[in-house]
Formats: C-alpha cells, structure tokens, sequence
C-alpha cells in the first residue's frame, strides 16, 4: 500500500507571521492524522521559523525549487541550504518554473539530481499545457518530460521521489481534470516508469494530482486506483480547506 501524500504549495504567498499561524494550525489539527503525510512548502523567508515550530511534528517541510549548484548564483537556493535550514523536501519541475521562467527538462533534470544527492527528496512535477492536450499530446509531453527529467536515476534513487501529475491547463484556473482524465494520465505514468524502472518501482512510486484541488473534488480524485495524493496550490493557504483535503474520504 503506498501512504497518500497531501502537499500545500504555498508559492508566493504568507509573510513569516501569517505563515506561522497556518502551520501552528495544521500541527494542531492534523496531528492525530497518521496514515497520511502532509507536506506543506512555504516561501523562502519563512523556512527556518517553520523549521523551528515544526521539530515535534510528523509534517514535512519542503522547498518550492532549489539550484544545481553552489557559489556564484545571485538569487538562488541550492538544496544542501534547504536541508541545512529545516527541509526534508523540495518541489522540482512546476509548471510556473517550466512556463514562467522557461525550465527546460535536462535543467530540472540536473536540478533532481543534486537535491537527491543532498539527501532532499523531490517532488517532481510533470504536466501538459491546453494546447498540447487539445492536439492529443498529453502521453508525448508526459514522457518526454519523463524521460529527460528523471533520466540517470535508478530504482534506488525513486524510492525518495514522487511524481505530480499537474495539467497545467488546470493549475489556478479552477478547472479541474475529470476524475477519469486524471486516472488515464496517472496510469499512464505508472505503465512508463515500469518500463524505465522495473514493475515493482513503478508499484511503489506515488503520483498525485496537482490542479484546482479542492475540498469538493479531492474525494473523487483519491478514489483512483493510481492517484496517490494531491499537490494543492490555492487550497493549501486557507486551514479548513486543507485539512478537509487531507482528511480526504476514503469510501
């Protein structure tokens, strides 16, 4: 049995103070959730206070990208900083690093590759555009993206990393894939990493669902046979969102 996963991106939002409180309040409220592992990645300034109040609770904090590389990088963070302050994670390959500030896969690839070396494990995001899914690409994209992004990694190496299947058509736009869209996506991911990797890999490799998930449509969603769990953007800023997200039903 894989443990679901329920991440909150929190992405450019929450100053250190609002960002304590959500995190004193999800520490409260989800601590006698022990079946599912909730991450929650904040913005930069906050990781260290969070680290802190965050020592005696089971959730895991992560990063929302990270650098190759050490030295001189104006602006960047490179993963052994992120673990050295408190993160146990990091989130690599979202779509707005892919959209907005063009992240092509061999870079991401190099960027999984060092935060697995510094002992992070990575959240791995892989997702198509609209247009790219109204031309029936979505498999093409998925494994190209794939492919080059997890490209020298071995079995060893997946068992510290998960996969996010984000649609970028339905990232903050509040339109979210059909359960069934989101099944087919997630199992044609698992039937690739099997051919990568090997079955039993593929078996334990969790694949959530990133995309407008809410407290309305994550119980659909995790009744999927190959839906693991959910990276949740917008939702994960307001508590009782989240935590009815991560107290998702399971029948």
């Amino acid at each position: 049995m894989r443990t679901p996963i329920i991440a909150g991106n929190w992405k450019l939002n929450k100053t250190v103070d609002e960002a304590l409180a959500l995190a004193n309040d999800l520490k409260g409220q989800l601590s006698d959730l022990n079946d599912v592992e909730i991450v929650i990645a904040p913005p930069f300034t906050a990781l260290a206070p969070l680290a802190a109040t965050l020592t005696d609770s089971p959730i895991v904090l992560a990063g929302q990208n990270c650098y190759p590389a050490e030295g001189a990088y104006t602006g960047e963070i490179s993963p052994a900083l992120l673990r050295d302050v408190g993160c146990r994670a990091v989130i690599i390959g979202h779509s707005e690093r892919r959209q907005l500030f063009a992240e092509q896969d061999d870079f991401i690839n190099q960027k999984v590759k060092a935060a697995l070396a510094a002992g992070l494990k990575v959240i791995f995001c892989i997702g198509e555009t609209l247009t790219e899914r109204n031309e029936n690409l979505t498999f093409e994209v998925l494994e190209k993206q794939i492919r080059m992004g997890l490209s020298g990694l071995d079995s060893a190496a997946m068992t510290r990393l998960t996969v996010a299947y984000e649609p970028v058509w339905a990232i903050g736009t509040g339109q979210t894939a059909s359960n069934e869209q989101a099944q087919e996506a997630h199992h044609f991911i698992r039937g690739l990493l099997s051919q990568l990797f090997d079955r039993s890999t593929a078996e334990a490799t969790r694949i959530l669902y990133g995309g407008s998930v809410k407290p309305d449509n994550i119980d659909g969603l995790m009744h999927q046979a190959d839906i693991d769990g959910a990276l949740v953007g917008g939702a994960s800023l307001k508590v009782g969102d989240f935590i009815r997200i991560a107290r998702f039903k399971r029948s």
